[in-house]
C-alpha cells in the first residue's frame, strides 16, 4: 500500500514562535521529528508548512517539505493540500510536528490497522497520572469492544459513579486517513459538538464515520512551550 505522512509545521504559534524551528540537543526540532517518522515503513514523508525558512531547514538536512497556503484554517486541510500532490498514496497519516519524541513504531501500527471500512485511525495511551484524567488539556477517548472511538472529551469520561476501578484513556493527536475520505472530511461543516468540545475529531462521529483506535504505552512529550525544550532533551539523553 501506498502511504504518505505528512508533518505540519506553522512558523507562527502564539506560545511559541518558530517552535519548528528551535534547537533541541543541536537540531531543530523539525529535523527530530522528520528524522523518527523517516524511519517508519510511509512510502513517502512530506513538511507542510507555510514558512520558506522551514523549508530551507527541512532541505538542509535531506528531507522533503512543500509550501502550502497560509490560509488553512487547521492542520488536516494543509495534509489535504499536500495529499493532492500524491495521488498515488493510498492512506495520509497526519503527525504533530511538535512530537520529538515520536515513536516510528506507533506509525507503523496505525499503517497495519487500516481498513478500507474504517476512514480514519487514531491513537490512545492509558493514563497513569490521576491530574490528567479532570484535566482539560488532556483529551480522553472511550472506545467499543471492537475498539472504535465511541466519544472524544475534555471531561473525564467514562464517569464513574460508583467510584470502582476503571481505565481512563487519553488521545494521541496523531490521525491516519483513508484518501477519499481526507478529502471528504475537509468539505465537512463544523458540528455541533466538535464547537463545543474544540476537537476536531468529533465531527468524524458526529457525522456517522468511525474512527479505529490503536493503543501505545509509550508516552510522548510534545512541545508547546519554550521550557518543554528542556524535557524532551532529558528524554533523548535516556535514549543514549
Amino acid at each position: 500500500m501506498n502511504t504518505l505522512g505528512v508533518i505540519p509545521a506553522r512558523y507562527g504559534s502564539t506560545r511559541f514562535p518558530g517552535k519548528p524551528l528551535a534547537l533541541i540537543a543541536g537540531k531543530p526540532m523539525i529535523q527530530h521529528v522528520y528524522e523518527r517518522v523517516a524511519k517508519s515503513n510511509l512510502t513517502d514523508v512530506v513538511v507542510a508548512t507555510d514558512d520558506i525558512r522551514i523549508v530551507e531547514t527541512v532541505q538542509s538536512f535531506g528531507g522533503k517539505a512543500m509550501m502550502t497556503r497560509e490560509d488553512h484554517i487547521n492542520g488536516t486541510c494543509r495534509v489535504a493540500e499536500v495529499a493532492e500532490a500524491f495521488p498515488n498514496a493510498q492512506f495520509i497519516i497526519n503527525i504533530q510536528g511538535d512530537e520529538p519524541l515520536i515513536d516510528p513504531e506507533l506509525i507503523n501500527q496505525l499503517i497495519d490497522a487500516f481498513e478500507p471500512e474504517v476512514p480514519m485511525v487514531s491513537v490512545k495511551r492509558k493514563i497513569g497520572d490521576p491530574t490528567e484524567i479532570n484535566s482539560s488539556d488532556c483529551v480522553k477517548v472511550v472506545t467499543g469492544n471492537n475498539n472504535r472511538a465511541i466519544y472524544f472529551s475534555r471531561s473525564p469520561i467514562p464517569f464513574n459513579r460508583d467510584n470502582e476501578p476503571v481505565d481512563y484513556f487519553k488521545h494521541i493527536g496523531i490521525y491516519g486517513y483513508e484518501r477519499e475520505f481526507l478529502f471528504r472530511y475537509i468539505e465537512l461543516e463544523p458540528t455541533r459538538l466538535e464547537l463545543t468540545e474544540k476537537l476536531e475529531q468529533l465531527r468524524v462521529l458526529e457525522n456517522g464515520f468511525a474512527i479505529a483506535m490503536v493503543e501505545t504505552d509509550r508516552d510522548f512529550i510534545g512541545v508547546d512551550r519554550p521550557e518543554d525544550v528542556a524535557r524532551v532533551e532529558a528524554e533523548l539523553l535516556k535514549e543514549k
